[in-house]
């Protein structure tokens, strides 16, 4: 979902980053606010005095939605559900889940959590607003204030629509779930009917584009665009993890991998394995006993014309988690750390010494098939 990502801090053990795509959500918001809605409601301020309002709004629409997903987060984890980070993005923000939720109890207090949150954060806002406003602070303040009351609401409100993946959705899910007992089944329902939320969205962006609206059409349907795919892309996600779910990863590595020795040379190394096999990491053994990781990366610290005279030994690296797997492990937890690292391949090990390779394409290939055959049962 995400391009690059900034960490910004964490708290409460959670890690919250944004994507560089939310700066131009933080530069639209602060332009409209500037140029438009502060202008409107608060006459004859000087324009720098806006454009800082605007700024002031951006902030606090930024802390209003770091607030919403932390509450999915804090809930979420008192069910015992793994939960990687908050990261923040062109529409928003998410909390990255790395299960399903256990149950639909789970899943629907989870959902509720962040409207609830922004309902109450929107009271905060409008109370303070009440209690400074007429002179008690500027006007500069107190306009601010009263959007951010406003901005929250919007956002419960518009995340109560019960069309997947929006927490109203989810809301949804749970209650089919909890009808019916069948997970797949109710996100099957929640994300059709998401997916046709964001057609509709996309047809009101493309009419409000026709119309003369060229910002909000271009914004309607780019939100439409994107809940139509995540709703899609949410069902075909959890697919993939009942089908892996209870496999264990010795089913799907491959126990021959392809190895380097310590003592060949970098030169050696990138056209007797890099260029043969088209990999961009390989284990590094003395007899089968793993001494650590060469990757790409790490050669291209190398200057070229000492290739020849270094050996891999010289410049491995201790393999970590981002690269290793132990082979009690399961086929889920396989899939969440390619997803998280970026990583197609694992050493898998068992008790220090490498058992094989796991590859994201193995993986997909038996997905394919049980998928394939479940889908006619």
């Amino acid at each position: 979902m995400f391009g690059k990502t900034i960490k910004l801090f964490k708290l409460f053990g959670f890690e919250v980053k944004i994507d560089l795509s939310w700066f131009i959500l933080a530069l639209l918001i602060t332009w409209s606010l500037a140029k438009g809605v502060f202008p409107m409601y608060f006459r004859g301020l000087p324009t720098a005095t806006y454009w800082w309002m605007g700024v002031g709004g951006a902030v606090g629409l930024f802390i209003s939605i770091v607030f919403h997903e932390f509450s999915h987060s804090l809930v979420a984890r008192s069910f015992g559900i793994p939960m990687q980070g908050i990261t923040l993005f062109i529409f928003g923000g998410v909390a990255e889940m790395n299960d399903e939720p256990h149950n639909a109890k789970s899943e629907l207090l989870m959902a509720l959590a962040g409207p609830v949150s922004s309902v109450v954060l929107a009271g905060i806002f409008y109370v303070v607003y009440l209690l400074t406003h007429g002179g008690v602070w500027p006007v500069e303040v107190t306009g601010v204030l009263v959007y951010l009351a406003f901005i929250n609401l919007l956002l419960a409100a518009f995340n109560l629509i019960p069309a997947f993946p929006l927490d109203g959705g989810r809301v949804l899910r749970a209650i089919l779930w909890s009808w019916k007992d069948n997970i797949r089944w109710a996100t099957h329902i929640s994300a059709r009917i998401g997916s046709g939320f964001g057609i509709v969205l996309i047809i009101l962006g493309a009419l409000d584009f026709i119309g003369g609206n060229f910002i909000g059409g271009v914004w309607l349907f780019l939100i439409g665009l994107f809940l139509h795919n995540v709703s899609r892309g949410s069902y075909q996600q959890l697919l993939l993890r009942k089908a892996l779910e209870g496999e264990n990863i010795d089913r799907f590595m491959r126990t021959d991998p392809v190895t380097v020795n310590g003592d060949v040379t970098v030169q050696e190394l990138v056209e007797d394995y890099f260029y043969k096999y088209h990999y961009k990491m390989f284990p590094v053994v003395n007899g089968s006993r793993k001494v650590g990781c060469i990757s790409i990366d790490l050669v291209k610290e190398i200057p070229r014309e000492k290739w020849a005279t270094t050996r891999v030994r010289d410049i491995a690296r201790e393999c970590s988690h981002d690269n290793t797997l132990e082979i009690h492990s399961d086929a889920v937890k396989a899939l969440s750390a390619m997803r998280r690292t970026g990583n197609s391949r694992f050493l898998v090990m068992d008790h220090g010494r490498l058992a094989g390779i796991i590859t994201m394409k193995d993986l997909f290939e038996f997905l394919s098939m049980k998928i394939d055959l479940e889908e006619h049962k």
